[in-house]
């Protein structure tokens, strides 16, 4: 965290978005009435939920849009991974990331330790698709700003790649996790097909992700971080369409720290 069939191709296509492959499910946050961020835990919603982004150890939500949320940069807390896969400094330590001290940074830095990498996570892609998910986000694609002396652009975009033919062969789309900066040219050069943003308004990056994505993009917000009462987000003109409210520790509903709202 921080993140068709030729009909729908063509509607993609109205709302100026790229990436569509043969047969993916189109995920349309314009026809969205309710949206939720359920990556702490997996919960129903009274009323239902027209669309939802769940962790790829969850199971999709039967009748919406579901959106399995992958870390194809990162390493999942307590996952094992070959250590020749793992990012390191100059000492020769594994990188961590300090926002998330459990969790290891990977290497995409030759093509070889890319095509390792898609060895681990694309069956998780290829999980999400089986298990009936329409669509993943793949997080930490901004690896190569938070570590630029030892992760380049063009490595990131590449193993992006592979996530993305995975996706697409699979049936499923694929978005765009965060990472304003150049989004139109990473629609183009990865294949995504829509955005999940974090944050976007209270950093000032919507715009980035609309004029690359259209309506196509889904912004998150956070209790802790909120420039502006959330009413007065919402009345913003740069607001994406879906645009919500969330704790930051995304509980659930039974938990006191608990907090939705959708603009």
């Amino acid at each position: 965290m921080r993140t068709a069939a030729a009909g729908a191709c063509l509607l993609a296509a109205a709302v100026a978005i790229g990436g569509c492959s043969s047969d993916p499910t189109q995920t349309d946050p314009v026809q969205t009435q309710r949206f939720d961020y359920q990556l702490g835990a997996a919960y129903d919603v009274p009323g239902g939920l027209d669309t939802v982004v769940r962790d790829s150890t969850a199971e999709p939500l039967p009748g919406a849009v579901s959106i399995c949320y992958v870390n194809g940069l990162q390493t999942q807390p307590g996952a094992e991974w070959n250590p020749e896969l793992l990012l390191r400094d100059a000492g020769g330590e594994v990188v961590v990331d300090s926002d998330w001290p459990d969790e290891h940074i990977l290497d995409p830095g030759t093509p070889e330790k890319r095509a390792a990498i898609d060895a681990v996570i694309g069956p998780v892609i290829e999980g999400c698709a089986a298990r009936g998910f329409d669509a993943v986000e793949i997080d930490n694609l901004d690896s190569w700003t938070r570590f630029p002396d030892s992760i380049d652009e063009d490595s990131v975009l590449a193993l992006a790649r592979l996530y993305a033919a995975r996706a697409h062969a699979s049936g499923i789309e694929i978005a765009q996790k965060n990472t304003p900066d150049g989004a139109g040219r990473m629609r183009d050069d990865v294949g995504f097909d829509f955005a999940v943003a974090e944050e976007c308004l209270a950093y000032d990056e919507c715009g980035s992700y609309t004029s690359a994505y259209g309506a196509r993009v889904y912004d998150i917000e956070y209790t802790d971080n909120l420039p502006e009462p959330f009413d007065r987000l919402c009345a913003r003109q740069d607001r994406p369409s879906v645009t919500i409210l969330r704790d930051r520790g995304l509980v659930s509903p039974s938990d006191p720290a608990y907090v939705f709202e959708q603009c």
